[in-house]
């Protein structure tokens, strides 16, 4: 029966690790979506690439950073316990390179392609997995320094801090660093429209995202006997109310509507095995109007040029969700308890510090070295073009 055990929680997790593997997908089609038709190819390309180097990263330093863990012992040792150790490596590996894949959103239609590379190795293997192990894994002993002065450790239970909200405050100095794209604000304060190129590819990379979170969230768990359906409740209630609120607050525009459901999703990844429904109905609610507003914001005041809206759609929305917790989460508002808003807090806070500080380095180091952004004649003609050397669309190279 423990063999037996074991091996369920072996097709658990392998299948969570299956529908975030997805997710990638859906990360993908949101930013070909989203950019203009010259660099559809390139955000294809990036999001694969990425998570190869991701999956090399974690893999010879990542994981064994975060967990103590390493792969550099003999087959026979690897498979012991049914080989649990090893779809527990590929299910959080799937968390790992969603960092890059969400910073590619941000930097998308400008960045140089092997730099970003170089980026995605440092990250996935060095600054993210410091952070992951001292939450997820007690590493440091800052999570018993939390329960001692707060009463409670730090709460994410599926990454609105450790993977949304940390990929989306590297995002910001990322974009910072690089600069607008060009023609998008003129002197003047004018600014440039650069609409979508397919809703249609946003809408599909919105509901595979959408889909796979299911086992982003519910997966979370690792073990068959830990599963709990209200999980799977909350993340629903969660991307309705980001729906809806987006709808209303973006005034029916489809790349609101669309990117809605996925702010009310990272908001409750945090605190989705606490909440009551209605908490994370809310929840979703308010990180829907949160992305709408300050994308706008960001956009249109602070001359951001946040290509996909990932500092306010992962940063923000993120960061609200690890507070959220700590309010939703309490039996005085329906939660099931154990948590703490200070906990909380000062969890939300040390992440977004050190996401920060991190990307600042990281891309800072970059940028002095091997250069971030394409020359002005390569962005011009686009990063298909200039990067990969043929088109999204055939009929460019063919026509006479």
């Amino acid at each position: 029966m423990e063999q037996f055990k074991t091996s369920t929680d072996v097709l658990f997790v392998l299948l969570g690790a299956i529908m975030v593997l997805a997710m990638h997908a859906g990360f993908a089609f949101l930013e070909v979506g989203t950019v203009r038709k010259k660099n559809q190819v390139n955000a294809l390309v990036k999001i694969l690439s990425d998570f190869a180097v991701s999956t090399l990263a974690y893999f010879v330093i990542g994981y064994s950073i975060a967990y103590g863990n390493g792969f550099f012992v003999n087959a026979e040792q690897l498979a012991a316990n049914s080989g649990y150790e090893l779809v527990k490596f590929f299910f959080l590996l799937t968390f790992a390179a969603a960092i890059p894949a969400i910073i590619s959103g941000g930097i998308a239609e400008r960045a140089r392609f092997v730099p970003q590379l170089v980026a995605t190795f440092v990250i996935v293997g060095l600054l993210y997995p410091f952070f992951e192990g001292i939450v997820w894994n007690g590493n440091l002993g800052l999570q018993d320094w939390v329960e001692g002065a707060f009463g409670a450790k730090f709460h994410d239970f599926a990454g609105s801090i450790v993977v949304h909200a940390f990929g989306g405050w590297i995002a910001l100095p990322a974009v910072l660093l690089l600069g607008a794209r060009r023609g998008r604000y003129h002197k003047n304060g004018q600014m440039s429209a650069h609409p979508p190129s397919s809703i249609p590819f946003l809408a599909l990379g919105a509901w595979i995202l959408a889909v796979g979170w299911f086992g982003f969230n519910v997966m979370s768990a690792q073990r068959l006997d830990a599963i709990n359906g209200l999980v799977a409740l909350n993340s629903l209630m969660a991307m309705i109310g980001g729906t809806l609120a987006a709808l209303a607050a973006g005034k029916n525009d489809p790349g609101f509507v669309h990117n809605g459901p996925l702010a009310g999703l990272v908001a409750v990844c945090a605190g989705s095995d606490l909440m009551h429904p209605l908490g994370a109905l809310v929840v979703g609610a308010i990180a829907g109007v949160l992305f709408v507003h300050l994308f706008t914001i960001a956009q249109n005041r602070w001359k951001i040029d946040d290509v996909l809206g990932v500092w306010p759609l992962h940063g923000l929305c993120g960061a609200w969700g690890g507070i959220a917790a700590g309010i939703f989460g309490t039996k005085a508002l329906g939660g099931i308890g154990g948590v703490s808003f200070g906990a909380q807090l000062v969890g939300t806070l040390g992440g977004i510090a050190t996401a920060l500080a991190g990307g600042a380095l990281v891309y800072g180091l970059i940028r002095a070295t091997l250069g971030l952004r394409l020359d002005p004649e390569e962005e011009f003609a686009g990063a298909d073009l200039s990067i990969h050397k043929i088109s999204a669309t055939a009929e460019r190279e063919t026509s006479w």
